[in-house]
């Protein structure tokens, strides 16, 4: 059996669909939202089944996956947040980079040799790789308006991803995986599928602008620190909302943060955009934490450990 692991944003769903244009086969699904990365320990798995992993730290999934190689399944594992020790096994296939300039669909991009490029210019932009998506898709010779529109849908497939829980989203990753993967072309996909489309553009838009009357909870010239309110829509812009504030001040690191159903805080940690570095240090310190040097989070933070968070947050970027 192929089965198809992947997070639920836009790097995971671009990074698959890419695969499966590429080569088309049944598979089963497993994926969830952003933040469910521990997708390993959720499937059984029998001798000779046929896995590809996308887009989730292998140090979080390193039990599950020995397990899962122990039984006799194979494994091609493409993603580029903390790895830790890479197994060394024969029916293990990595390409792993965590340079913060890639993510898992330019990998799958060279991997496939630019076949599918604007489904990872697509993802790029979503990831907020801005400069390094519009240097990906110089060969496809796109116009400013063309870039334009892989850069929202991007954005709005990541959005997409965020949430406490899949009841949060607009669409389930997986069903929305289905929707996508049948087009070669992103410009296909929004050009065919207008309702989805005008759906995640309609959601985006009006969640960014709930967001955007939010102050910060606390801020200097170098950290800010934002809590949302106990809503859905500020668990669903969680991540892209720190996207934007990044953007908007590039020289600034941004911690978003959510509250969860238990009652403490979910975190959406940027980088500074002009040092774009530390994040998943950061986060990695805190028990339920990690992600990538650029963006990275934190799962569940007590409500009593706020105070050691921003410390440690300002210590980092100092």
């Amino acid at each position: 059996m192929q089965i198809d692991v992947f997070n639920g944003d836009a790097d995971g769903l671009c990074a698959l669909v890419q695969l499966r244009l590429a080569r088309p086969t049944e598979s089963h699904l497993v994926t969830g939202i952003k933040r469910d990365i521990q997708l390993l320990e959720k499937i059984s798995v029998q001798p000779g089944d046929q896995l590809t992993v996308l887009d989730i730290s292998l140090e979080k999934n390193r039990t599950a996956l020995d397990q899962i190689l122990a039984i006799g399944a194979s494994i091609f594992y493409v993603d580029h947040h903390q790895a830790g020790d890479i197994p060394e096994h024969p029916n293990l296939i990595t390409l792993i980079d965590t340079d913060p300039n890639i993510c898992t669909s330019l990998l799958v991009n060279q991997y496939l040799q630019g076949k599918y490029l604007a489904w990872a210019v697509t993802a790029a932009y979503g990831d907020n790789l801005l400069a390094v998506a519009e240097k990906a898709a110089q060969p496809l010779g796109l116009s400013e308006r063309q870039l334009n529109q892989l850069k929202t849908l991007g954005t709005c497939i990541n959005y997409n991803g965020y949430g406490g829980s899949i009841s949060d989203l607009h669409f389930a990753p997986d069903s929305l995986y289905r929707e996508l993967a049948s087009y070669v072309s992103p410009f296909d996909f929004m050009d065919d599928n207008t309702a989805i489309h005008q759906q995640l553009l309609g959601g985006y838009a009006e969640d960014m602008a709930l967001a955007l009357q939010i102050k910060p909870e606390y801020v200097t010239a170098r950290i800010a620190v934002y809590i949302l309110p106990d809503v859905a829509w500020s668990r669903r812009i969680s991540g892209v909302f720190g996207n934007e504030l990044a953007n908007l001040h590039p020289g600034r690191a941004h911690a978003v943060l959510s509250v969860t159903g238990r009652g403490d805080y979910q975190i959406s940690v940027r980088a500074p955009l002009t040092n774009n570095t530390g994040a998943d240090e950061l986060c990695s310190a805190f028990p339920t934490g990690g992600g990538r040097k650029s963006a990275a989070g934190i799962n569940h933070l007590p409500v009593d450990q706020l105070a050691t968070f921003i410390t440690a947050f300002e210590q980092k970027y100092p």
